[in-house]
């Protein structure tokens, strides 16, 4: 007889692809937007660092206003689930207006970069930041949020690569030639999907193990419950990472393919060996069981970073097989890593629940967090790197500037990867066993 805990099938794919619904977005974002911002609106590459640093300070204060909203909201649909009706709309909505190009002067151009961008980051955080926050209330079964996790992360993952790979391909098939009307449709064509399934996690998910007796308490409580709570911050520390890694590579991926190799039509190849990373995700629920989650994801780490050295060793040998090679192994490290996250942040969740202080919405948002501070701050680093070494959009670039797009895409990212493994190794898994 199936547990009052366990969840059906429609129910788990649904919580997946609310993953899969942001990452439609969030991928454009990660991947693209600078190049977009350069090459294609026309803003300098110092501009656009000033944007990505504006809206990082922007995302601390967000990811701590949302989290403290859901901690607050109490209504017939829940805490967290609301928050997906309330914000998909607009989420989608932003999404578009980010990759409109407004004829408009240098000065007009760049406030409507900071809206919108500004805005997006906004409601990226309304409703991605209920997935995780959502988790421990839809279980109390501790294989179950795994396998939740698993098929979140698959859902995120598959639709990153689907991104990755076909996103150049419908800009020149929308655009025709024309990169500003094929990133503003295709755009438009994943804001829309990204749409429809939000709502239907709306519809389909339900909040059962909320913890009504355990009362929120106030944020001097809720700090002093943190301090004791070394797994989330530890956590956080290596969310922060990662998302600064893959920020800082992904985005520098269509610059080295571009003007390092003049090969911009292999960035969707190179992108489609992404799709290893599924593989690391449907690793975690054999390798977490037997293993434990730290040693995964540590396990993870080590992968990712056998792979970046072979990326590196690629960039430096002038061999585009060591680049396909070591991108395919770098996935499978990185499917093992960001599929734990999720999961990892329910432990230390039910760990705070069991130190008397119940705040899923705050302890949650150190994803969200994670995710656009790492995003900014890569976003700052490539882009002001750049500008340093005197980068000029759609021109031969100048010695300084190649080596400098060769250190983002493959050197930073391969020592941030190691600091990751040493800030992990610091992780007590043991406290969670009194949860």
């Amino acid at each position: 007889m199936k547990q009052p805990w366990q969840t059906a099938w429609p129910e788990r794919i649904s919580y997946g692809l609310s993953d899969a619904a942001d990452n439609l977005v969030f991928q454009m974002m990660t991947t693209y937007l600078l190049f977009f911002y350069t090459d294609v609106y026309g803003l300098s590459a110092s501009a656009a660092a000033l944007l990505f640093i504006v809206a990082r300070i922007a995302d601390v204060v967000e990811s701590l206003i949302l989290g403290v909203m859901i901690d607050h909201t109490h209504s017939r649909f829940g805490k967290s689930r609301p928050f997906f009706l309330w914000y998909a709309l607009p989420y989608a909505l932003f999404a578009v207006l980010t990759f409109v190009t407004p004829d408009f002067d240098a000065t007009g151009k760049l406030i409507w970069a900071y809206v919108t961008y500004l805005g997006l980051g906004f409601f990226y955080t309304a409703v991605n930041l209920p997935i995780t926050s959502i988790l421990p209330a839809l279980s109390q079964n501790d294989q179950e949020l795994t396998l939740l996790g698993v098929i979140r992360q698959f859902c995120g993952s598959g639709v990153q690569i689907i991104v990755a790979v076909f996103t150049l391909p419908l800009v020149a098939f929308f655009g025709r030639g024309d990169q500003r009307q094929g990133f503003l449709l295709t755009i438009v064509l994943f804001s829309v999907i990204s749409l429809i399934l939000i709502l239907n996690t709306f519809f389909q998910v339900k909040e059962r193990f909320s913890q009504p007796e355990k009362p929120h308490q106030s944020l001097g409580a809720v700090w002093g419950m943190l301090k004791q709570n070394q797994p989330w911050f530890i956590l956080s520390i290596v969310i922060l990472l990662y998302w600064l890694t893959i920020a800082i590579k992904n985005q520098t991926t269509i610059y080295y393919f571009k003007y390092l190799l003049q090969r911009e039509d292999l960035v969707p190849v190179v992108n489609g060996f992404t799709f290893t990373s599924l593989i690391g995700v449907i690793l975690i629920v054999r390798l977490a069981k037997s293993h434990g989650k730290k040693k995964t994801m540590l396990t993870g780490i080590a992968t990712a970073i056998v792979g970046q050295v072979i990326l590196g060793l690629g960039t430096t040998l002038n061999q585009l097989g060591l680049v396909f090679g070591g991108t395919l192994i770098n996935s499978i490290g990185n499917g093992l890593i960001v599929g734990l996250v999720s999961i990892m942040i329910a432990d230390t969740i039910r760990y705070g629940t069991a130190l008397g202080i119940q705040a899923e919405g705050i302890l949650a948002s150190t994803n969200d967090f994670g995710v656009n501070v790492g995003l900014g701050l890569g976003g700052l680093v490539t882009a002001g790197l750049f500008h340093l070494s005197g980068y000029v959009a759609n021109q031969t670039q100048n010695l300084a500037t190649q080596h400098m797009i060769t250190l983002n895409y493959a050197w930073i990212p391969l020592f941030l990867y190691i600091l990751m493994f040493i800030v992990l190794s610091f992780y007590d898994e043991r406290r969670l066993t009194q949860i």
